[in-house]
Formats: structure tokens, sequence, C-alpha cells
């Protein structure tokens, strides 16, 4: 009995093996199935993704066309249309996941000033630009806000001159914003007799001589143009130059940095370890040698523990890493980091006060050379005494 017993049993487990087997079988033939879907629906993300990478690079251009405003429109439906997983797959060229989705603040706290209605009198406050709402809005608007404030006869208005730029603004935000040609033309159509173009740019470089190129077009349209000073005022003939434009900038970028680190004076903060980089961005072109000029200023002034960086590394003596060995050789054990820049966007957000490894932060700190490393993210144009100097420059061009 038995071993009948144990034969029945050992029969059903042959079957069962069997059936396993089958069942493996089909199971083998269903698994590649689900997985091909997984796959497909894989595949199906990264098209979609791909697709606004593709529109996100379409407008990631410096040239405007008669399809931007579309172009710009398509791209914000479609990255809406993503979800949250296809939207952290999208990348392309110059796209990635923070063109729509990083938080910069409040663009509706922004004023575009690309109204009509201005009047035979304009001051056209002319600006790089930048997409970091916060940002926008203390440093380039209060830049304007302070020449509304001191020409209440004349009608400010906005012009950027990076028209990737102006594209992020109106796709992501939906706020529109004129680019050199269109407040020109807007300035014409309105017919403004006079005309004060104020570059809100830090020197004479590559930027500011694009802005004079764009007006000499429309000089003819207006009874006068002028084209006040940017914010260092003129370059100055070697890289000891200095003037009371830089000293204006080097004394309130350093009283506040101190002030906001915590120290009563740049000598306590000195006495205590502590060194203050600025960081500009630096350029390829001969106005470089306005960086140079400011570190002369710091020094003449006595502020030994300031120093002058750039991000592009030009003038080469402003690389991060010359900085870095400046910093140390003169003994300084703590650096507070802070923009050399009008706005702080993209560059001290990122390059300065970033956690990629490449950022001025993570190589100050990975060096191993300083005690501590803080960062300080305010724009020159957020300051009020630098306000008021761009203030005199638009009274200067009046009066000249």
């Amino acid at each position: 009995m038995k071993k009948n017993v144990w034969i029945a049993v050992l029969a059903a487990a042959m079957a069962g093996t069997l059936t396993l087997a089958g069942c493996g079988s089909t199971a083998e033939t269903t698994a590649p199935a689900a997985s091909q879907t997984s796959a497909t629906e894989g595949n199906t993300d990264q098209q979609a993704a791909d697709a606004v990478a593709e529109k996100i690079d379409a407008i990631y251009v410096q040239q405007r066309t008669d399809l931007t405003d579309q172009q710009c429109a398509d791209a914000k439906a479609a990255w809406d249309a993503l979800t949250d997983a296809q939207k952290a797959l999208v990348a392309g060229e110059n796209a990635d996941p923070d063109y729509f989705g990083r938080d910069t603040g409040d663009a509706a706290k922004d004023d575009p000033r690309n109204g009509d209605n201005i009047g035979e009198k304009e001051i056209l406050a002319v600006s790089f630009g930048t997409s970091f709402n916060d940002s926008r809005v203390a440093d380039i608007k209060g830049i304007e806000d302070a020449l509304q404030k001191a020409n209440p006869d004349w009608s400010v208005r906005r012009a950027f001159t990076a028209q990737i730029i102006i594209n992020h603004i109106q796709a992501r935000d939906g706020e529109k914003i004129d680019n050199m040609d269109q407040a020109l033309e807007r300035a014409v159509q309105n017919g403004v007799k006079e005309l004060i173009v104020q570059p809100t740019h830090l020197m004479h470089g590559a930027e500011y001589d694009e802005l004079v190129k764009a007006v000499e077009q429309y000089k003819d349209k207006f009874d006068s143009v002028k084209i006040a000073e940017p914010l260092l005022g003129e370059v100055g003939k070697d890289n000891k130059t200095v003037n009371s434009d830089k000293e204006t900038v080097a004394k309130a970028i350093t009283k506040e940095s101190v002030q906001e680190a915590g120290y009563d004076s740049l000598t306590a903060a000195k006495e205590d370890g502590v060194a203050f980089v600025f960081m500009g961005h630096g350029t390829s072109h001969t106005a470089k040698v306005s960086y140079s000029q400011m570190q002369a200023q710091m020094d003449a002034l006595g502020y030994d523990n300031v120093y002058i960086g750039t991000v592009e590394g030009e003038p080469e003596d402003t690389s991060c890493e010359a900085v870095i060995d400046a910093v140390a050789k003169d003994g300084y054990k703590k650096v507070v980091l802070r923009p050399l820049m009008v706005v702080a966007g993209d560059h001290a957000h990122n390059d300065m006060a970033g956690d990629d490894e490449d950022s001025w932060k993570s190589c100050f700190t990975a060096c191993g050379k300083f005690d501590e490393v803080q960062t300080q993210i305010a724009g020159l144009g957020q300051s009020e005494t630098i306000q008021q100097l761009y203030v005199a420059h638009t009274a200067s061009a009046m009066k000249g």
C-alpha cells in the first residue's frame, strides 16, 4: 500500500514537473512580452521627452523669427503634457528638465516695460537679461525703477540683448520682453524724439558693442540719440587705470558683502582670516582689462583681503585656480564668494554657488586649503548705490 502511495506521489510529482515545465515554457514566452511592454513604454516616454527637448532647442537661439511666438507656445504646451517621469528624461543640446521645471520666482512681480504711449522722451534700459525671475525683479527692474523715479518726465522702457533668454521667459512664464530691434522700432512707432540708451552692462564689452551697432541703425529716426556709460565707465589705458565709477562699485560691493557676512568692517573680517572673492563673467574682449582694473581699485583702497575672479578665466590671473592660489598664499582660511555681476542669474547660482564639482564653491572646498567657504547670491543691480550710479550716468548723457 505504501509502495503504491509513493508510486502515486512520484507520478503526481512527475506530472507536476511536466506541468511546471509547461508553465515555465509559457512563462518564457510571456516574460519577454511583459519586458517588451515595459521597453515599449520606456521608449514612448523617451520619445515624448525627446520631442520636447527638440522644441526647447529650437527656441534656444539668438535669432528671433516670425515663428518664435508659436514655437515658444508649442514648447510649453508639449512640456505641460508630459508626465513627471517623462519630464525627468528631457535632454537635448541645450534642453534639460530645469528649462521649464526650475522655480526661479514669480514672473508676475516683473514689469517687461514694453508698453506704448511712450511720449517724446524715452530712456531705454538695455540689459543682457536673465531667466531667473527673482533676480530679474531685484536687479534689472531695480535699476529701471530707479531710472524712472529719477526721471518722471521720461518713459523708461526695457530691452534685452539675449534672445535666448527672451524666448525662455516667454515660453515658461508668458512674459514678453522686447529685444533691441523691437524696442527701437517701438520707440519709432510711438514718435519718440529724444532717446537715451542706458546699458546696464558692467563694461564696454562685446554686449555693449552690439548695442551700439543696433542703435546706429536707428539713429536717423530720432532727433537725438545718446548712449550712456555702462557701470564701470571708461575702460582705461592699462590694467592699473581706475576711476570714480570703479571706486564706487568697489566700495559698495565690499561693504554689502562684509555686512552680510556678519562683520562690522573689512578689517574685522581680515583679522578673522576671511577673504572676499568677487566673481565676474570674464571675456576675451579687450575690455577684460576692466577686471584687472577692479583688482587694482581694491588694492588702491587697501582692501588686501578682496580678490577679483572670473568664470571664463579671462584675464588668466582671474581664473578659479589662480584666485584659490592667491587667497591660500595670503594665508586666509575662510572665503566668501559673491558675484561681480549686475544680475545674480545662472552664473551666480550654478557656476559660483552650485553643487557640481566644477563650481567655485566646490573647487574652493575640494582643494582643502580653507576651513570655510560661504556664498552670497546678490546681483549688483539690487544695490541702491549701484542704481544711483546708473542714474548718474543717464543724467550725464542727457547733459552731454
